[in-house]
């Protein structure tokens, strides 16, 4: 279970996915859809390096889902605060 709140990558992450054409920039975490209020994914995610030209362009994936990883963003002391943030949610929401 520990593995889980270890695996998320920094925002502003490119990757690609499984089966993936275009590179997707990592943009947010723990995503609820609007359209699934009952299914959280691992991230959101913009076209790279074009970004979010318009709303629906916003992709959502969870982490299994990733197949390469082109590189991983700059981490500051704030990132590092805000992931144990995030995980001691994760904890008290059972996920």
């Amino acid at each position: 279970m520990e593995e889980l709140y270890e695996k998320y990558l920094p925002i502003g992450t490119v990757v690609m996915l499984k089966g993936g054409k275009k590179r997707l920039m990592i943009t947010g975490f723990c995503i609820i859809p609007e359209t699934e209020k009952d299914k959280m994914y691992d991230y959101s995610g913009c076209l790279y390096p074009e970004g979010i030209i318009t709303t629906n362009q916003i992709a959502v994936f969870n982490h299994d889902q990733i197949e390469r990883v082109y590189n991983n963003a700059y981490v500051d002391e704030e990132e590092k605060l805000f992931k144990q943030r995030l995980k001691e949610e994760l904890k008290k929401a059972g996920k």
